[in-house]
């Protein structure tokens, strides 16, 4: 077949298949662009998914009816001076619309500031059709309907309605949180209306923003994020340990204000978050990376989901170094779900029975008396006996004064031992995790402060405790290494074993001996102590692949984390053992004095606090 030109709508529609995924893409791409002209106000309808229907109204600036024909024409853009370098817009490309069009009836109704009356111009599968005037007010409303009706074997790869439809929310979610000024409405016959309200543009705004699209759990469970390095900032909000979610969904990353979804930000955030949550949980976290448009490249996927930095190795450790830090300047901190976890756990009801009975989760008088038969009734031992009844012993068994006060002078039946008889000191109950009082089932402390009660587990609290002093004595010097009989020659492609010579410093601080042997491989002449016998090659090459991706070398940090961490499992504190009231109260400051103290090594939590206000509402005093 000859080399030929193809057609404008060909053209249009290969750009389609790379621009216009799904419904929720066009919802994208509408967005930014209200969004790129300045409007407060951005109203979403969607109807089949947004197959059927998708309109988007905002208040923007407008486009002069001169230039709706070039609004619809390929690579025409009012957004885009002539430096690639210098991208200040959400949009800059000028394919949207036209990429649209060409798989879609499209509309497009507008009104400037300026003009007298709106016009609109429609496109329908690539055929373009007259301006014509029109009523609107000012700001533009774009209509597309049956997407994909000029390319019906795309329709065939769409999800569910249902699915189109979250995945629109989930876009419109991921936009509005960059702009908390901007009001966003979405609504249609195939979903629940979403209303984001528009808050001020500030730190404080923004939280609430997020707290709008997140829920009000996140603030109160979040640290702040603000630092900055070689003209690279970073604000926003992290999760404390404790307040994760099964899947990384809810982390939110931002670069200049675009939503993004870039692995090495990723990457970071789980580097970061490495040492105190457990492998299968994810932190909850909103970036936003502002930095020079021309050390970022934005133009790298047809989506613009996906950026690439100039010096990737500064983002990924400003990132990883500023959660670190938030996180050990945070202090300890417990998760508030977990207190409402243990309020729904005390409420009545709560306990789950075999048989039906009462709502409120006590076996029926019927029942009990049937268990027990009639022989087996007892009216001294009845709960519902009158307390004037005149049994045998029944003055010497009362609830006189003197008869009752035998209960002061001995231990709690619930507890297996008392952390002593005297009220805590007032240091003690205004510390964070306050005075110990008791220890029960010999593994859980529980502490009294002014507002709350603390309960703790002793051995996941010491383990990291134990694993934070092991980390830092393995990482305050050069790692003890063991040299090699014989040098191991591992065989690497050529860049590899360059990444590898130019980290040799490094990997020798952590134990690993590595020099060059002849173009592609490595001599490995010494491993660190605490790995014993190890694969050396596969833990080399684990290192050439992490270097390729991050520039880092954090693998071998990580396996020898691991090591400490198991170490730290087997010394601390176990279950089962009592502890006096003087080694309760200093297990309970250490945990104060130590970061990352809220989750033990495998990123359970050590304790958890149950405020004052909510034992009083489990009692109905409030």
């Amino acid at each position: 077949m000859p080399i030929r030109q193809l057609s404008e709508t060909m053209i249009n529609q290969i750009a389609a298949g790379e621009v216009i995924e799904r419904p929720a893409s066009v919802v994208k791409e509408l967005v930014e662009n209200a969004l790129d002209a300045g409007a407060s106000r951005v109203e979403i309808v969607t109807a089949g998914g947004g197959l059927n229907l998708i309109r988007v109204t905002d208040d923007g600036s407008g486009i002069p009816e001169p230039e709706l024909a070039l609004a619809i024409a390929r690579h025409c853009t009012s957004k885009l001076a002539e430096d690639i370098n210098d991208i200040r817009s959400l949009g800059f490309r000028g394919e949207a619309l036209p990429s649209i069009g060409s798989v879609s009836r499209l509309s497009i109704r507008s009104r400037t500031a300026a003009g007298d009356s709106a016009a609109e111009i429609g496109i329908e599968g690539g055929r373009v059709l007259p301006v014509r005037p029109a009523a609107a007010n000012r700001g533009t409303t774009v209509e597309v309907r049956d997407l994909f009706f000029a390319t019906p074997a795309r329709l065939k790869f769409m999800k569910g309605e249902r699915a189109e439809s979250s995945a629109t929310s989930d876009v419109v979610k991921r936009i509005a949180i960059a702009f908390p000024a901007v009001r966003f409405t979405l609504a249609g016959p195939d979903r629940s209306t979403l209303e984001l309200p528009a808050t001020e543009d500030s730190a404080a705004g923004s939280l609430r923003r997020v707290a709008q699209v997140m829920g009000a759990d996140f603030p109160d469970n979040s640290i702040a994020i603000d630092a900055g390095r070689e003209g690279v900032r970073l604000t926003g909000h992290v999760s404390i340990p404790s307040f994760t979610r099964a899947n990384a969904l809810q982390q939110y990353a931002y670069v200049n204000g675009r939503p993004v979804r870039d692995k090495l930000i990723a990457g970071a955030i789980r580097g970061a978050y490495a040492d105190v949550l457990p492998r299968d949980r994810h932190a909850v976290t909103v970036l936003f990376l502002t930095l020079d448009p021309a050390i970022v490249d934005v133009n790298v996927h047809p989506a613009k989901a996906d950026v690439r930095f100039r010096d990737p190795g500064l983002v990924r450790g400003l990132i990883v170094g500023s959660i670190r830090q938030a996180l050990a300047d945070s202090g300890i901190r417990a998760a508030t779900t977990g207190a409402a976890g243990m309020m729904a756990a005390f409420r009545p009801g709560a306990a789950s029975y075999g048989h039906g009975g009462p709502a409120n989760g006590h076996r029926s008088y019927d029942a009990a008396s049937r268990a027990s038969g009639p022989s087996g009734f007892d009216a001294a031992r009845s709960p519902q006996r009158p307390l004037d009844m005149g049994f045998e012993g029944f003055e010497h068994r009362g609830f006189r004064e003197n008869e009752q006060a035998a209960f002061d002078a001995g231990p709690l039946a619930s507890a297996d031992a008392r952390a002593g008889q005297d009220e805590a000191a007032e240091t003690l109950l205004g510390a964070v995790l306050g005075a110990a009082r008791a220890q029960v089932h010999e593994n859980y402390i529980v502490a009294q402060t002014r507002d709350s009660l603390v309960i703790v587990d002793q051995h996941a609290a010491h383990e990291r405790l134990v694993y934070e002093a092991l980390k830092n004595a393995l990482h305050s010097r050069p790692v003890p290494s063991q040299m090699l009989l014989l040098p191991e020659i591992i065989d690497l492609p050529e860049e590899d074993a360059e990444r590898l010579a130019l980290h040799s410093e490094t990997l020798a601080r952590f134990g690993l001996g590595i020099e060059r042997f002849g173009p592609g491989a490595v001599a490995v002449r010494e491993t660190p102590s605490m790995l014993g016998e190890t694969n050396v090659g596969q833990l080399v090459r684990d290192l050439a692949d992490e270097i390729a991706d991050n520039d880092t070398v954090d693998t071998l940090k990580e396996r020898l984390d691991k090591i400490a961490a198991t170490m730290a499992c087997h010394g601390s504190v176990r279950s089962g053992r009592l502890l006096k009231a003087e080694e309760m109260n200093a297990l309970l400051r250490q945990m104060e004095a130590t970061p990352g103290s809220g989750t033990c090594n495998h990123g359970r939590p050590t304790y958890i606090e149950l405020k004052l206000a909510d034992i009083e509402r489990l009692f109905g005093r409030r």
